[in-house]
């Protein structure tokens, strides 16, 4: 299922019309791997962007705000939480681009970024004892108005859809309920179907802690689903 993000472009406009200057770029070979095979339109983005062609910046948002909004929603469990921290993410890339240096995947240093701030936003709403999740059935706003989530339509019958909308939402609160070392791996892997090497990556770890990690969280949200009588 494909959660939607309204589109952030005009908060790049934003910091554009306030003369943020995102400085010099540049992509070392000797600094690190380089760009990896399928990341080097990103890469090209990237220079136009800092040769001061501002739509190619806004491209890169439409590629990843998705993926950034999806993210933030499954570490955060709410919808207008994960919406300003998906902004936040924006800023901060529109900010910093000029320092990715091309050592990583540049999808790796978008998603590490994401993480360190849904990360952050997760111990300021602990601090407070703030947390509730939505349902994914629930409206999310758009340029167009309010959407509901699309679900894949396999001819399930409106029984069976509410069964299954039934249990997205249960598991997005189990999610909610794991650590934040266990969420964020089983996250960046189960649902956002990174490979383990590119999570080691983003989360500066060993693949075979990755692993672990994983392993341990797929037990834990096993055990508090079965406790629940769905599965």
């Amino acid at each position: 299922m494909e959660l939607f993000f309204p589109s952030n472009v005009f908060i790049i406009k934003r910091w554009m019309a306030k003369g943020a200057n995102p400085g010099r770029f540049s992509l070392d070979a000797e600094a690190g791997k380089g760009p990896k095979a399928g990341e080097d339109a990103d890469v090209e983005l990237i220079r136009e962007f800092l040769k001061g062609n501002q739509s190619s910046f806004n491209r890169l948002v439409l590629k990843y705000q998705n993926k950034i909004f999806n993210l933030c929603y499954r570490m955060l469990g709410d919808q207008a939480e994960a919406e300003d921290v998906a902004q936040d993410v924006f800023v901060t890339l529109f900010r910093s681009v000029k320092t990715f240096r091309g050592d990583s995947l540049f999808s790796t240093w978008v998603f590490r970024i994401t993480v360190n701030h849904c990360k952050n936003r997760l111990k300021y709403l602990t601090r407070r004892n703030y947390f509730r999740t939505q349902s994914l059935d629930q409206p999310l706003p758009t340029e167009e108005g309010e959407v509901t989530p699309d679900v894949e339509d396999d001819g399930e019958t409106p029984e069976e859809i509410l069964v299954t909308s039934e249990i997205q939402d249960l598991i997005q609160r189990k999610i909610g309920e794991l650590d934040e070392e266990h969420r964020t791996a089983i996250v960046l892997r189960d649902i956002q179907g990174l490979s383990y090497q590119e999570i080691a990556d983003i989360l500066h770890l060993k693949e075979g802690t990755v692993k672990s990690r994983i392993h341990r969280a797929r037990l834990e949200l096993k055990e508090k689903l079965e406790r629940e009588g769905k599965f």
